[in-house]
């Protein structure tokens, strides 16, 4: 009976352990899945991080170097100075009846200005015109009296001492007349005096007296003042290195251009031409005054203003062009960040020589090279670029910008 018993209690377990065995196929199944899927991810990052790329491409502007001409030009701090400057006086006494200007009016060469009460001088006219024409009358007749007195002395009527009394009475008359005349000349300046006319053309300047005032040949104060505008000329002071070219220049006749520029270098006022230089080098300062001639026909320069000047000392031709804002600089010199064909940049050594306004004249790079022009923070040698829109190397204008001092 106990082997039955077991028997039996064998006969039910074994079943249950049957039906466990596919739970556990079915676990372990699901972690072979687990595991796989697992793996798979990790498989799946490295592929994602070997598609990133490396730094993004720097969007640049472009300008293009190329080959002109460009002036060395010696800047200087000028005055621009009258051709002439009159103050105008009065040459006799008496009351100012007319005032024939307006204040600041350009008046020509001849103009009336001034008009001073000829009354006086008129009466003086007067009275040498009398004085000369009785005298003369005595000449007259005195040569009357000679002519007799020689006729007489041929037939012996009257002595020789008689005639020589004669002859010298008619020379005191002549010099008398002659007297007269300068006197009656004189009385006509004084009275020509009394009006004022303008001895150059120019502009009047403000007005010092009014009509009715008593003026006087000897007063320290002008009546007016007139200033010539038109030519006139800037004066200004260049280092003596400049003046054997400058002499050189002018010797072979060629004429000097001199630019006019505002206080800020920023505007040009007029162009005019090398006048003269001064005669001596300033010793405490080492320069030379030069003297340049504009025609100033739009009045755009005026008196006693301060002004840039720009000598045109010489021009360098067919060189290397490129505008200043493309050129970098650090502790080695200057440099440009070149372009490649492959967009790509490099960097690239230059010398810069002579420079005019916005452009300079360089070394080191050939025309058409297409070179960057901003982001210069971000750009490496060997970074890659994109070229903005309108920016892809062509030939740029020669801007105007302001003008600096000329590299040596």
């Amino acid at each position: 009976m106990p082997n039955a018993t077991k028997q039996t209690r064998s006969n039910k377990q074994e079943p249950l352990s049957r039906k466990l065995v596919p739970w556990k196929g079915c676990l372990i199944g699901a972690q072979i899945l687990v595991i796989a899927a697992t793996g798979c991810k990790k498989d799946e990052a490295p592929s994602t991080s070997s598609k990133k790329t490396g730094p993004a491409a720097v969007s640049i502007s472009t300008v293009s170097a190329r080959r002109g001409d460009i002036g060395v030009y010696v800047n200087a701090l000028g005055v621009v100075t009258p051709v002439s400057t009159v103050s105008i006086k009065s040459r006799v006494d008496g009351q100012l009846m007319a005032v024939n200007y307006k204040e600041g009016q350009e008046v020509q060469k001849g103009d009336p200005l001034v008009e001073i009460d000829t009354g006086p001088y008129q009466a003086a006219v007067a009275q040498a015109e009398g004085q000369i024409a009785r005298d003369k009358a005595l000449l007259e007749n005195a040569k009357l009296d000679l002519d007799r007195y020689q006729k007489a002395l041929l037939s012996n009527a009257i002595p020789k001492q008689l005639l020589d009394t004669q002859i010298s009475t008619v020379h005191q008359y002549e010099g008398t007349v002659q007297l007269d005349q300068g006197l009656l000349d004189n009385a006509k300046v004084q009275l020509a005096y009394c009006h004022i006319a303008a001895p150059i053309s120019g502009r009047v300047g403000m007005r010092v007296l009014d009509a009715g005032n008593i003026v006087h040949a000897g007063d320290a104060t002008a009546l007016l003042v007139i200033t010539q505008l038109k030519p006139i000329t800037v004066i200004f002071n260049v280092a003596e290195d400049y003046l054997p070219q400058i002499q050189e220049r002018m010797k072979n006749g060629a004429p000097l251009a001199v630019e006019a520029y505002d206080r800020a270098q920023l505007a040009k006022i007029a162009t005019g031409t090398l006048l003269t230089f001064d005669n001596q080098i300033d010793t405490a300062t080492g320069t030379v005054k030069l003297k340049a001639l504009f025609d100033n026909e739009g009045g755009a320069l005026f008196p006693n203003q301060f002004v840039n000047a720009r000598l045109l000392v010489d021009t360098k031709r067919d060189v290397v062009l490129l505008p200043n804002p493309a050129i970098q600089r650090n502790a080695q010199g200057a440099f440009v960040y070149l372009v490649k064909p492959d967009q790509t940049i490099a960097m690239q050594a230059i010398t810069v020589g002579t420079t005019d306004g916005n452009e300079s004249e360089v070394v080191g790079v050939e025309p058409a090279d297409v070179i960057a022009s901003d982001n210069f923070s971000r750009l490496t040698d060997g970074a890659k670029v994109t070229l903005r829109a309108g920016h892809g190397g062509q030939k740029d204008e020669k801007p105007s910008g302001k003008n600096q001092n000329p590299s040596r």
